[in-house]
């Protein structure tokens, strides 16, 4: 029987923090054509982006770039490591750079059975308390986006605000048990001596693989309570996903091969935690002289996450935002040999300090149509699978305060 992915990482979890060694990190969903990967020990270190084309794997995140030192956390992390355990097809296979065999800790880890898996006599490994973000400020800056729309400065724009509050116990068992329970499809556990990133994202930024590179933006949301063709059948949303399909497309073009951009799915109804979500997805082959960096640098920030145009709405969203983004809206993922990238966007994530203060961001795409009360209630929608009640297999709790 295969051992799942969550178990696997907390195997290996315990193996390095008993050697001293660094911490694992994992990609968990839909990942790199597989249903995880695990770097079973990689040093994750600040200002560290995706190198062009690695011969070795890159596993970290990239902040949002506005107002980026005043995040608790690094603007960018990451590490290299020679070797990745990879789930796919129900299998586990181990892949080193070298064609290194799999050392015996390793192999352990993916024979080890469940933890804690006598629930009546576990012990609760965290705890959570949230503060929800003060609602009027947000109000405030939807009606500057609104006005900004109206002034001809923006037609979109993604305005966000933040949960704050304290995660304490074992970061791994909170995410653990939140992706065990939520199922999200592109979920990241990134830890360091700079702190811990939890992500829970249900969108995928960039994936590519050889000369064909994609992205899936999420734009426009119902509660889960919802019916979902309400989803498909409002303007607003509509309009709202078709925007930054547009501006998808744009950032693509840049380095695209002429010809190649296309929508390949367009206003899709998906299911992610606690919401339904319209999902598009783009795509474009690039040349193979094409590097990380440039793909990067003609993509980076996601759209979804912006607006449109990107720079104007990204000098307005430093004014409208009481704090700084930070990892949200940013992106986490890996990179590796033959110009391989897959980064989701850094949404539904959790950042935690060394001391255990945490942050969720949430927001939404702000359009002429939007009703800044409506905006309010889906951001407390995205956020409530998250800071909501989640019973976990040992008694572990999320509150809000």
């Amino acid at each position: 029987m295969t051992t799942p992915a969550l178990d696997v990482l907390r195997a290996l979890h315990a193996h390095t923090a008993a050697a001293g060694m660094p911490p694992p990190a994992a990609l968990v969903g839909d990942w790199w054509d597989a249903d995880a990967v695990i770097a079973p020990s990689i040093r994750l270190r600040p200002g560290f982006a995706p190198p062009d084309d690695p011969d070795r794997f890159w596993l970290g995140y990239l902040g949002f770039p506005v107002r980026a030192t005043e995040s608790p956390l690094p603007p960018a992390v990451g590490g290299m490591t020679d070797e990745i355990l990879v789930l796919r097809g129900g299998r586990w296979t181990h892949q080193h750079v070298d064609g290194a065999a799999c050392a015996s800790w390793i192999a352990n880890a993916l024979d080890s059975g469940p933890t804690n898996a006598d629930p009546e006599n576990a012990t609760a490994a965290w705890s959570a308390r949230w503060q929800p973000p003060a609602r009027e400020p947000h109000l405030a800056a939807i009606d500057a986006c609104l006005e900004a729309i109206r002034a001809g400065e923006v037609y979109q724009a993604c305005v966000c605000t933040h949960f704050t509050g304290v995660v304490t116990g074992e970061p791994l068992e909170f995410f653990g048990d939140i992706t065990a329970a939520t199922l999200p499809a592109k979920a990241a556990f990134l830890q360091g001596t700079w702190g811990t990133v939890a992500s829970f994202s249900p969108e995928s930024f960039l994936r590519r693989t050889g000369n064909l590179v994609s992205s899936a933006p999420i734009k426009g949301t119902r509660a889960a309570s919802a019916d979902p063709s309400s989803l498909a059948d409002s303007a607003k949303d509509v309009a709202e996903n078709v925007m930054i399909v547009d501006l998808v497309r744009n950032d693509l073009g840049r380095l695209a091969r002429t010809g190649s951009v296309r929508v390949a799915d367009l206003l899709s109804v998906v299911a992610a935690p606690g919401v339904w979500h319209l999902v598009s997805r783009v795509e474009a082959l690039v040349d193979p002289g094409v590097g990380n960096t440039e793909l990067l640098r003609a993509t980076f920030p996601p759209a979804s996450v912006t607006g449109t145009p990107k720079l104007r709405a990204m000098e307005l969203i430093a004014d409208w935002e009481q704090q700084a983004r930070g990892v949200y809206c940013g992106a986490v993922g890996m990179a590796g040999p033959g110009h391989a990238l897959d980064l989701n966007v850094a949404i539904r994530t959790v950042t935690v300090t060394p001391d255990g203060s945490a942050a969720l961001g949430v927001g939404g795409g702000i359009t002429i149509d939007s009703d800044p009360h409506h905006e309010w209630q889906e951001c407390l929608d995205k956020a409530a699978s998250i800071v909501g009640e989640v019973g976990g297999r040992s008694g572990r709790a999320n509150s809000l305060r």
